[in-house]
Order: C-alpha cells, then sequence, then structure tokens
C-alpha cells in the first residue's frame, strides 16, 4: 500500500530512511497502528496538508 486514508488522516508510504525527518514535518507522525511505530511510513493529519507547499 503507497497511500490510504484512516479515519482523518492521510497515510503514505515513504523510504524507511526517511522515517525520522518525516515525522519531523507539520502535521506528520509516525504511524503506530500496534503501538509500535511502522517504518516507512507516516500518517499526515489536516495541518500538514492544508497547502500544497506544506504537503
Amino acid at each position: 500500500m503507497c497511500v490510504g486514508i484512516f479515519k482523518d488522516e492521510l497515510m503514505c508510504r515513504i523510504d524507511p530512511d526517511f522515517d525520522e525527518t518525516g515525522i519531523e514535518k507539520n502535521g506528520c507522525r509516525a504511524m503506530d497502528f500496534t503501538k509500535r511505530p511502522i517504518n516507512g511510513y507516516v500518517m499526515i493529519d489536516d495541518t500538514g496538508i492544508k497547502s500544497k507547499k506544506g504537503f
């Protein structure tokens, strides 16, 4: 899976090498369905996708 919607967030697959820098972006957090972060995925809330530049 590359992209999806979960509740009110966008889930995106990213290069696992960018996990740390990915979650530093505005509105991003680690994907953690099982209470453990899953490498290579981030969740993006509405603050991270409000503008094209921010996204």
